[in-house]
């Protein structure tokens, strides 16, 4: 799974000389929390709503919402824009997005071929991805067989013995545990019974849900 298979690419973006508030109300007339900055068809930094909060005053500060609605008027985007951007390319895989936001504790990552930008991934789209991957959603049951000692062919036996029943598999993860595996396998409803005993026959531990 790449990141281009999940990620945004209908961006919305910004220049560094756009006010703030301008960048606000494209947020949220898009419903978006971020927003690439563009200098010249090159990335220079990046705005969200989370920047955007921590530029205003303090809540104790003696400024009205009208001084602070101003002061979003006369604050320019690259005042106060992040430039440090983490980015992941677009054929990397969706696991090394995961693991670079995780690293640098972080919900979006912009998107590049090269040095162009071509999307934005955000926390969101990787759950929408997990949700898509797991079949959520769709008829079936899961059924969990256990794996104690991992050894080469061992999906591959399962789709043989499924296959032999004329059983359909609709989707099959790998869950790794510290001294077992699960292979979890989507099935149709009316066909999880005769699953389970199949594969019980043929020598598989079949964990209960």
């Amino acid at each position: 799974m790449s990141v281009a298979d999940y990620m945004t690419d209908q961006l919305v973006v910004v220049r560094p000389e756009t006010t703030v508030s301008v960048a606000v109300e494209l947020m949220r007339t898009n419903d978006i929390h971020r927003l690439p900055v563009m200098d010249n068809n090159r990335m220079v930094g990046l705005i969200t709503h989370g920047i955007v909060e921590r530029a205003l005053p303090s809540p104790a500060t003696s400024l009205s919402v009208y001084e602070t609605n101003y002061l979003l008027t006369k604050t320019t985007v690259d005042q106060i824009m992040e430039t440090n951007v983490q980015t992941v390319a677009a054929n990397a895989q969706l696991e090394d997005a995961i693991y670079a936001m995780r690293k640098h504790q972080i919900g979006v990552l912009p998107v590049m071929d090269g040095e162009q930008v071509v999307g934005i991934i955000t926390n969101n789209d990787i759950l929408d991805a997990f949700l898509n991957i797991s079949d959520y959603g769709e008829p079936g049951v899961v059924t969990r067989v256990v794996v104690h000692h991992d050894h080469v062919g061992v999906i591959f036996k399962i789709g043989q013995v499924l296959a032999a029943h004329d059983l359909s598999i609709q989707t099959l993860m790998v869950v790794n545990h510290q001294t077992t595996k699960v292979i979890e396998i989507h099935v149709a409803s009316d066909q999880v019974n005769t699953v389970n005993q199949v594969l019980t026959a043929a020598g598989f531990e079949i964990q209960a849900i």
